[in-house]
């Protein structure tokens, strides 16, 4: 079951993710690395952190374990679902009607000519963070039910919708094109939500909202494990909105060469780490529910070796091969091969921290399933503050590529703190007794 989940949702992000690097390819041809490039880049860095860390990372880490040991399924998560939803719709209209400030705040190097410029696409692309919540709470019911195909192949649909819009409007000027992106990406959203509707209803689990009498042990426990996990989620995604934010300060087209890099990273991280955990995850939990230790030790010592020899291999042929896999990716068009070196070298400081990202995202679900969000957020805020030390350390003499190596090395002291908590002596028992 474990291996089968664990290829469900590596094809399905592999698929997304081929779709994903097209999707470059073209925006790097048509857009290039400059000004257009980077307020686009910006506009949906926001949702896009903001789905990783709330939507995706803290809600399941906090759902899956309350809607598992909740004895009235359907009232827990139906109330959990209109709340949460409700509140993102308002913090969307909230961004739109204060989009400048919004912008000023995540690009602070920006002038006030390109703040203009950004703006309007910072508030279209904030509707996605909605749109995707939606989606990740249709996703969790599935992955609870042991069905990961829908989530892992609707990835794609983001991708294509974007690839249909470039191709719609290469021909147009470039600040033209950036809208109809930001539209795509609504558009893309929309259909996420129609594929897992599709799936819910097959898989017969339509009664998500019930408005009756709820215990309210089950709903503070949820948000209690819930704002824990949104900071210990965090930590990867903050340190790239970081690096952008940093970013802006440097020449232009820094926020392109980290944004490529960074996307590159994470096609290991994704194919291998988190399809590897998004599958572990409610076996771990139902596992601890049923006070069967054992199993969820054994399920994470198989993945954790399986995870690590794949890592191992994607960070070496990454790094040795860097500047190739960036040359065949992106140097067309207006992508150069000045903008290749560059981008190559912030990649192999990424690559480097790939094996401790991924294995800390292993070993911080048996904190999550045992309920101890509130030590995961304490783990990743110490991570979180090493970074921000080193990115300004390394800003000045290294540029972007010191943003990157920044990144890494807050991803080394998260694994160490994430083994620490889990326990040196359960990690020596379980791979060397």
């Amino acid at each position: 079951m474990l291996i089968k989940s664990i290829f469900t949702n590596s094809s399905g992000i592999l698929l997304s993710r081929i779709l994903g690097f097209l999707r470059d390819l073209l925006t790097a041809s048509i857009l290039g690395a400059n000004i257009y490039s980077d307020i686009f880049f910006v506009a949906f860095k926001l949702p896009n952190l903001f789905r990783r860390v709330f939507a995706e990372g803290a809600f399941t880490q906090a759902f899956m374990p309350s809607y598992a040991k909740s004895k009235y399924k359907i009232r827990f998560s139906s109330l959990i679902f209109l709340q949460l939803i409700s509140f993102l719709i308002i913090l969307s209209l909230f961004v739109t009607l204060f989009s400048s400030l919004i912008t000023k705040a995540i690009a602070f190097g920006f002038n006030k000519e390109t703040i203009d410029l950004a703006s309007p696409l910072v508030a279209i692309n904030f509707y996605y963070l909605p749109l995707i919540f939606i989606v990740t709470f249709m996703a969790a019911l599935l992955q609870y039910k042991n069905h990961f195909a829908t989530t892992a192949y609707s990835t794609a649909l983001l991708n294509l919708s974007l690839i249909t819009a470039l191709l719609i409007s290469k021909n147009l000027d470039k600040y033209e094109i950036t809208f109809y992106l930001s539209y795509a990406v609504l558009i893309g959203g929309v259909l996420q939500i129609i594929a897992h509707l599709i799936a819910i209803k097959k898989h017969n689990l339509c009664k998500i909202f019930t408005l009756k009498k709820h215990k309210r042990k089950e709903e503070n426990r949820f948000y209690k494990n819930f704002f824990a996990a949104t900071v210990g989620s965090s930590t990867a995604h903050i340190s790239a909105f970081l690096d952008t934010w940093l970013a802006s300060f440097l020449v232009t087209g820094s926020i392109s060469y980290l944004y490529y890099a960074n996307r590159v990273f994470q096609l290991p991280l994704a194919l291998f780490a988190i399809a590897t955990s998004v599958a572990l995850f409610p076996m771990i939990s139902r596992a601890i529910k049923n006070k069967n230790e054992k199993r969820a030790l054994y399920l994470m010592k198989k993945s954790s070796l399986i995870l690590f020899s794949l890592l191992s291999l994607a960070t070496l042929i990454g790094i040795v091969f860097s500047k190739e896999i960036i040359w065949l990716l992106f140097e067309r068009g207006a992508f150069d091969s000045k903008d290749t070196a560059n981008t190559s070298l912030v990649l192999t400081m990424y690559l480097i921290g790939l094996i401790p990202y991924g294995l800390a995202k292993i070993f911080s679900l048996w904190l999550y399933a045992n309920e101890k969000q509130f030590l995961a957020a304490k783990i990743s805020m110490k991570a979180l503050g090493a970074n921000i030390v080193f990115s300004l350390l390394l800003i000045s003499p290294f540029g972007a590529s010191g943003l990157a190596f920044a990144s890494t090395l807050s991803g080394f002291i998260l694994f160490f703190l994430t083994l620490k908590s889990f326990g040196f002596k359960r990690v020596k028992s379980l791979y060397f007794m």
